[in-house]
């Protein structure tokens, strides 16, 4: 978490997430959009980017392509490991202990990963075989049930509903 707008964030052993509104602490907690360019946008569009979740794999795969990334170094809010992220749809409930965050779509990667990292932003968006845009940053949601996650905790996935609907850039 991190209680300014940067691009990094701190490594905790724990972060409470309040119902409804993010990371307690976090710069981007709120109601309604907190990330700086869509608050200039429109400052009353509901924040369906509450939490951000990357997979651990992904900083293996970056590993292997020559770059050196940490947790929190993406501004992740949650690190996860085993669990298929990008393959999820819309609507799936990720369980921690009793808190539960509700996956809303895909994060969209921004120069600002150049500049943490020149050339990584080339690593983590790309064109599929179909032509398609294919993002590898992680995933966004909302906390639909607050609670403390610790690094270690379990986590339940539960698939939404039929039918499920892949995930979109939000």
């Amino acid at each position: 978490m991190s209680p300014r707008h940067g691009f990094s964030k701190l490594t905790v052993s724990s972060v409470t997430l309040l119902e409804g509104l993010g990371v307690e602490g976090d710069a981007h907690c709120g109601v309604t959009v907190q990330h700086r360019s869509r608050v200039a946008a429109d400052p009353s569009q509901p924040n369906v980017r509450q939490v951000h979740l990357i997979h651990t794999e992904l900083f293996d795969d970056l590993a292997t392509a020559g770059f050196t990334v940490l947790p929190g170094q993406l501004g992740e809010n949650l690190s996860t490991r085993g669990v298929d992220l990008l393959g999820l749809p819309v609507g799936t409930r990720l369980t921690f202990g009793d808190a539960v965050i509700t996956v809303t779509g895909l994060r969209n990667p921004c120069q600002q990963i150049n500049d943490f990292r020149p050339g990584l932003l080339k690593q983590l968006v790309s064109q599929g075989e179909d032509g398609r845009t294919v993002r590898l940053a992680g995933v966004m949601g909302i906390v639909s049930r607050g609670g403390v996650v610790s690094s270690g905790d379990p986590i339940t996935v539960t698939l939404p509903p039929a039918p499920h609907f892949p995930l979109t850039r939000v």
